[in-house]
């Protein structure tokens, strides 16, 4: 599946790559020779600690450029009064009679513990596009799903804030 991206992902991306390869990579491989120094290399913790660091390390570079060539960059294009990407909403749920607030924006960023819910998640994909006042219905699996009320839109679009999720 292809990644939705901002143009400001694809920013932090780039750059978490060029900190991995200019500053993290040189640390894991002295890492490396210092604990290879060490001797017996069977027996040796630090050494295979040192090899896994350095190991996750490459292979997170290699996600993020993987990440880069097949993604898809998509924008903002929705109006003033519809909610987009990076706003923020706040939401009532009907069956809850709760009210929370969510942030918009692509899967990367998404957290929902932060309060930061995907464009690909079945609410953000149900949201998306909707005006002040629209009931909305999220569907679950097959027919199943609730109904929501978009109660605000902040259409502030900071993303400075944000980190791309670890995997």
């Amino acid at each position: 599946m292809r990644e939705q991206l901002t143009e400001s992902d694809v920013r932090k991306i780039k750059e978490e790559i060029e900190y991995r390869k200019l500053v993290v990579r040189k640390k894991e491989l002295e890492a490396v020779k210092e604990a290879r120094a060490q001797g017996d290399l069977s027996e040796n913790f630090e050494y295979k600690a040192a090899k896994q660091d350095k190991n996750r390390n490459e292979s997170r570079i290699r996600y993020l450029e993987r990440m880069l060539k097949t993604a898809k960059i998509v924008s903002d294009t929705s109006g003033e009064d519809e909610v987009g990407i990076n706003n923020t909403v706040e939401l009532y749920f009907e069956e809850d009679d709760e009210t929370e607030t969510y942030r918009l924006v692509t899967s990367v960023r998404g957290n929902s513990l932060e309060g930061r819910i995907s464009i690909e998640s079945p609410l953000g994909k149900a949201i998306l596009g909707h005006k002040v006042g629209d009931r909305v219905r999220v569907k679950t699996n097959g027919e199943d799903g609730y109904y929501i009320v978009v109660r605000s839109i902040d259409k502030s679009t900071d993303e400075s804030g944000d980190e791309i999720r670890k995997f």
